[in-house]
């Protein structure tokens, strides 16, 4: 009778262990699936026509839904359906005060602590591609970098307070960037603009001057919420 409850109890964790990486998969293909336009910015949509995108069973989609909806992606509106969020003005300004309020901190220790050796290479890359864009304008390998760089710069600087909390919190953030850019107009004067506010942002870190380097990454906010919004 033990080996028999201590065999049911095995199986129970292995099917809770399956049910947990499902939903885990169903969150991850939701967001893919909205960031890859395979749902349209603002949906509104049934759990089994989203089931069938997404390819996952409902019961492990509706946790994963239950955890968006948490944060901010969509509202469930039951017997009804699933409507996305459509990126707005509430949702710039909220992403970009919460990125300023963290940023702004950690920005004054990457620029005082940071790793001259990572900044450089920042630099490299920022100025390459920005050569790139001027030269040969926008391509599917121009775009993937673009994102890579804007990834890599504000993860760095966010590692720099060395706190997990703020590192989950922003990468919950991120969620909410990649959905602004959704519908943010593209062009080589706007991405080259965008890069060279990296490089101002880099050049203060790389002189060690964290007075500078809040001056430059406050300004390439307020000029990000404007493009987002249109009004540039």
């Amino acid at each position: 009778m033990k080996k028999l409850q201590e065999l049911h109890g095995a199986k129970s964790m292995v099917g809770d262990a399956t049910a947990i990486r499902l939903s885990d998969l169903a969150y991850e293909r939701v967001l893919e699936s909205l960031f890859e336009r395979k749902v349209p910015v603002g949906a509104f949509i049934s759990q089994n026509e989203l089931s069938a995108i997404v390819g996952v069973p409902v019961a492990p989609l509706r946790d994963a839904l239950r955890v968006l909806e948490a944060e901010g992606i969509l509202t469930i509106h039951p017997r009804s359906g699933i409507q996305f969020v459509r990126p707005g003005m509430e949702l710039t300004r909220s992403t970009y005060q919460f990125r300023s309020i963290v940023e702004r901190a950690a920005i004054r220790v990457f620029a005082e602590e940071g790793d001259e050796s990572l900044m450089n290479a920042l630099e490299i890359r920022h100025s390459r591609l920005v050569r790139q864009l001027e030269r040969n304008g926008i391509g599917p390998e121009q775009l993937l970098e673009t994102d890579a760089l804007e990834l890599e710069l504000h993860a760095e600087i966010i590692k720099a307070l060395r706190n997990p909390l703020i590192d989950s919190a922003y990468r919950r953030m991120h969620n909410y960037l990649r959905l602004l850019r959704l519908e943010r107009k593209v062009t080589v004067p706007i991405l080259v603009r965008t890069l060279k506010e990296h490089l101002d942002i880099l050049e203060a870190c790389s002189t060690r001057d964290p007075d500078a380097a809040e001056k430059a990454l406050i300004a390439h906010f307020q000029a990000a919420v404007q493009r987002n919004l249109g009004l540039v």
